[in-house]
């Protein structure tokens, strides 16, 4: 006997009694798409439960059902004793009919499409994928206390308070703030108050709320060239113009970026870490940059993004600490300490602009989860996290000396690599002749993700490599993945007679 039945409606009514849809909603999806396209007409009568039924053997029970969702959502009206009929309350052109010709042929007949810079902010999208060998950014997964996290969490979700269950403060939680504070104090040198100290999403959130409340629709924004492309779109979704400003072994070049747009009133930065290059910031760029800042009534926007871990002597000092004017706006995240899935980030907001930048996150977005963040204070408190990041760094430093030995055996001929005395990934130089793009596209279909170092540049690049991430890969990964790489390299760039790779970036070790 056949699974499926069928009724003599037009069209007519197809079951399928072994799918995983029941069968009154596959009734009720049937009948409301023949109305949505045109088949049933506004007015057009339905058969009778009862007949219905016994057409498609099934219970009435289960036709009236389908006939009460359809009533209830005003596609059929029913009149007693006279039966169901289509509702005749439907526009004349109702949402997904086929348009009829005479309506209309061009293409603006069609579905209407996002606006210019929807466009504009969709051709930018990552196209992420899950993180393989040498995915930039990716943290140690596997390590984390997550017995720890589990429980902490496990006991604020025991009974929680009401507040956590409502919202709260769209600063966040206040002795999150607080911990956080205290955090960045000892650990990055940072002065400020709880109450200067936002919770947010992560580090584009904070990026959008400052453009938001900081710049006018078309006002210039000075960003790093090469820079990391999320904080490019985020601009761009405020309406704002990136002004891609270079960069060399002392951090963004104020001088260039005074020759480009002198007034621009924000200037978004990465001086300890700057991603990709991995350059440090001089300390004579970090006063010219402070004084750019004043000079032009703006503020800087310091993102801290992986600061944590450095493998020759102490985290530096944040650019923050050295500003006295309440100029620099501080932005770091825990998704590179924790795990990105967490969504916890925050900003510490100069104390003119406290009650600006809630306002505005009030208006915008609510906090990240109150449990998860009353969690994190337990976590910050209890010393976990502070362990966690002393296991991770000798951990990365080691892996970090894995690969370079593992690259340099198999391709250093091709790849000009150096160690980093801070972050998550290398830059590996590779010749000029090398198209990195390629040998990018190449590796990712061989499971290997190594972004090319071109694709950072908004404007001609000036340098050619592969981003080799290390902190998420575990050593007997990385020699297999090395391999595949190195497979596809030489099947680009032919033999390594042609000439070897460029020299490694040249990389500060302190401002």
């Amino acid at each position: 006997m056949s699974k499926r039945a069928r009724s003599s409606l037009a069209p007519p009514l197809r079951l399928d009694r072994g799918g995983a849809e029941p069968l009154h909603r596959q009734i009720y999806f049937a009948i409301r798409q023949a109305i949505l396209g045109g088949a049933l007409r506004p007015g057009a009568r339905l058969p009778a439960t009862r007949a219905l039924a016994r057409e498609l053997a099934i219970s009435r029970n289960t036709v009236m059902a389908a006939f009460e969702q359809l009533h209830a959502e005003g596609y059929v009206d029913g009149r007693v004793g006279a039966g169901s009929f289509v509702s005749r309350h439907l526009p004349d052109v109702v949402p997904g009919a086929p348009r009829r010709a005479a309506q209309s042929s061009s293409a603006s007949a069609g579905r209407p499409g996002p606006s210019a810079r929807g466009a504009q902010l969709i051709a930018l999208r990552s196209g992420r994928t899950r993180p393989r060998p040498f995915s930039p950014g990716v943290p140690e997964l596997e390590q984390f206390p997550f017995d720890d996290w589990a429980r902490l969490l496990a006991r604020r979700w025991r009974r929680p308070r009401r507040a956590f269950l409502v919202g709260g403060d769209p600063a966040g939680y206040r002795p999150l703030c607080q911990a956080i504070a205290d955090y960045l104090a000892t650990a990055r040198a940072v002065s400020c108050s709880p109450d200067q100290v936002i919770v947010v999403s992560g580090t584009q959130q904070a990026l959008d709320l400052a453009a938001r409340v900081l710049i006018n629709p078309g006002d210039p924004v000075w960003i790093e060239e090469p820079g990391y492309p999320p904080t490019r779109a985020v601009l761009l979704a405020a309406g704002a113009r990136p002004v891609p400003v270079p960069v060399d072994d002392e951090g963004l070049s104020v001088v260039q970026g005074r020759a480009l747009e002198p007034a621009a009133r924000l200037i978004s930065v990465s001086p300890s870490h700057q991603f990709p290059l991995g350059v440090t910031m001089s300390l004579k760029r970090r006063l010219e940059l402070l004084d750019q800042a004043r000079a032009v009534d703006g503020f800087v926007l310091e993102d801290d993004y992986d600061s944590e871990y450095r493998y020759a002597g102490r985290p530096l000092a944040a650019l923050q600490g050295l500003d006295r004017g309440g100029r620099v706006i501080y932005v770091g995240t825990m998704s590179k300490v924790m795990f990105p899935g967490l969504r916890v980030g925050y900003m510490v907001v100069p104390e003119q602009l406290i009650d600006a930048f809630l306002a505005v996150r009030a208006l915008i977005d609510a906090h990240p989860s109150s449990i998860a963040q009353a969690a994190l204070v337990d976590f910050i408190g209890g010393g976990h996290l502070a362990a966690h990041i002393r296991r991770m760094r000798a951990l990365y430093g080691q892996r970090q000396g894995h690969l370079i030995g593992a690259i340099q055996a198999r391709l250093g001929e091709r790849i000009g690599l150096a160690p980093s005395a801070a972050g998550m990934h290398l830059v590996g130089r590779l010749a000029p002749r090398d198209d990195d793009r390629a040998i990018a596209l190449a590796a990712a279909a061989a499971g290997v993700e190594t972004p090319a170092l071109s694709s950072y540049y908004q404007g001609p690049a000036t340098a050619r490599g592969l981003l080799l991430g290390y902190a998420g890969v575990p050593e007997p990964a990385v020699a297999p993945a090395v391999a595949r790489l190195a497979e596809v390299i030489e099947r680009a760039a032919g033999p390594a007679a042609n000439g070897p790779a460029t020299p490694p970036l040249s990389v500060r070790r302190a401002p």
